[in-house]
C-alpha cells in the first residue's frame, strides 16, 4: 500500500502556484455554480480572482455549514503537557535552542490543570508536547490518556508524529484524534525552519496521516502554519491531501486548522503575510470544497475575528487557551509556545456565541472509559 506522497511527489510547487494564481472570474463563477466542487474548483476559490465574491463565499459556507452541522459549535480547550523539545523549529517558542525554563507536568499537575478545564465545562481536551521523545514519549501520552480517560468524551493530541503500532497503543488507552500539521508542503522551505531533529524528516512527518489511518484513528486533523510560505499553495496541498486521505481511509472523520504565525521567543516575521479577508476567503473555500469537514479556528485569532467568523463555516473553537505547561492552575515559569489573541475567559466567549444564535456543544457523543 502506497501513501500520499506517491501523489505528493507527482506535483511542483512552482507549478502549483501557478496554477492557482491564473485562474479566472469565469473560473470562479464555475466554481461558485458548481454543486460539487474538485481541486480545480478549490483553486479557483482561493485564487486572486475570487476576491471579488468573498461575500458570495461567505453566504454559500454558511448555509452549508447550518445545511451539515446546525447552529451548533463544539467547544474544546488545549493542555501543554511539556515544553521540552529536541527539535530545532524557527517559528517556535519551544524550540531546542531557545534558553527557556522547561517544564514537564507530573501526574498531580496534570489532574490539577484537568480540574480547572473540567470546572468550566469542557469535555474535549488536546493534550499538546514539545517533539521530545526521551521525556515525553509514547510511554508518557498514554499515561496522561489513561489517567484522564473517565473525565473527557473526547481527548485529541498535538505531540510528535509516531509510528503505527505507537497510535494503535494510545488509541486502546482512550485516544479519539491527532492532529499533525506539515507546517508547509514546500520541501526546502521546510528543511529551513527545520534544521535540526527528527521533526526535519519531512517525509516522515508527511506520511504521519497514513500511519494514523493505518491505525484506525477516529479523526485526523489537518493544516499548515500560515507565513512560512505561499499560504495559497501550501492551502492546495492541504486539500489535496484531505481528499487523499478521505479516498484512502474513508471511515475516519477529519479537520482542518488554520493557524496564523503567531509572535513568540526568538520571533520570525512571516515570508508571506495572510490578510483576514485572505483567511476567511480560505475557510470558505474549504467549506465549498468539503461539506463535512469539520474547520477549527484557534485563540491565536483575533477577538474581532472569531466574532465574525463563527458563522461562516468554523465548526469548533478553543477559549481561554494557555500554551505553556501548567497554564491554567500549576503556574510555574514557563514559557509560552507562542502568544495567544483572544484572551477572553469561557463565560465571555460562549456568551458571544449565544447571542450569534449558536448552540455550544460541550459533548457530542461520549466514551464510556470505566
Amino acid at each position: 500500500m502506497g501513501s500520499f506522497k506517491d501523489i505528493f511527489d507527482t506535483y511542483n510547487w512552482d507549478d502549483t502556484l501557478a496554477s492557482i494564481f491564473s485562474k479566472t472570474e469565469n473560473d470562479v463563477l464555475r466554481a461558485l455554480g458548481n454543486t460539487k466542487r474538485d481541486l480545480e474548483d478549490f483553486k479557483a476559490l482561493i485564487s486572486p480572482a475570487a476576491k471579488p465574491y468573498l461575500e458570495q463565499m461567505a453566504q454559500l459556507s454558511r448555509q452549508l455549514t447550518k445545511k451539515r452541522f446546525g447552529n451548533t459549535i463544539q467547544m474544546y480547550s488545549p493542555m501543554y503537557l511539556s515544553n521540552e523539545c529536541q527539535n530545532i523549529c524557527t517559528y517556535c517558542g519551544f524550540s531546542m535552542t531557545n534558553k527557556i525554563p522547561r517544564k514537564t507536568l507530573t501526574d498531580a499537575e496534570i489532574l490539577k490543570e484537568v480540574a480547572y478545564i473540567k470546572s468550566k465545562g469542557y469535555d474535549h481536551i488536546l493534550l499538546v508536547t514539545g517533539e521530545a521523545n526521551r521525556t515525553v514519549g509514547v510511554d508518557y501520552i498514554d499515561n496522561a490518556l489513561q489517567l484522564i480517560r473517565s473525565q473527557f468524551a473526547n481527548i485529541t493530541i498535538e505531540v510528535q508524529p509516531l509510528l503505527q503500532d505507537e497510535y494503535e497503543q494510545l488509541i486502546e488507552s482512550g485516544l479519539y484524534a491527532v492532529l499533525v500539521y506539515q507546517e508547509t508542503y514546500h520541501r526546502d522551505e521546510y528543511k529551513k525552519h527545520h534544521p535540526k531533529g527528527k521533526k526535519s524528516n519531512f517525509d516522515f512527518r508527511l506520511d504521519t496521516p497514513d500511519r494514523l489511518g493505518k491505525a484506525g484513528i477516529h479523526k485526523i486533523g489537518l493544516g499548515a502554519l500560515f507565513g512560512l510560505e505561499d499560504w495559497r499553495a501550501d492551502s492546495f496541498f492541504t486539500a489535496l491531501h484531505l481528499k487523499y486521505l478521505q479516498k484512502t481511509y474513508w471511515k475516519t472523520k477529519y479537520s482542518i486548522s488554520f493557524p496564523r504565525l503567531r509572535p513568540h521567543s526568538g520571533g520570525l516575521e512571516p515570508k508571506v503575510e495572510m490578510t483576514d479577508p485572505g483567511l476567511v476567503q480560505l475557510i470558505c473555500a474549504f467549506r465549498l470544497l468539503d461539506e463535512d469537514v469539520e474547520l477549527s479556528i484557534s485563540t491565536r485569532e483575533s477577538e474581532i475575528f472569531r466574532n465574525n467568523i463563527v458563522n461562516l463555516g468554523i465548526t469548533s473553537i478553543s477559549a481561554e487557551s494557555k500554551t505553556n505547561p501548567g497554564g491554567y492552575a500549576v503556574a510555574p515559569e514557563s514559557l509560552e509556545q507562542f502568544e495567544i489573541s483572544d484572551e477572553r475567559p469561557t463565560e465571555e466567549i460562549t456568551a458571544m456565541l449565544k447571542s450569534q444564535g449558536l448552540d455550544v456543544v460541550w459533548k457530542d457523543w461520549a466514551n464510556n472509559w470505566e
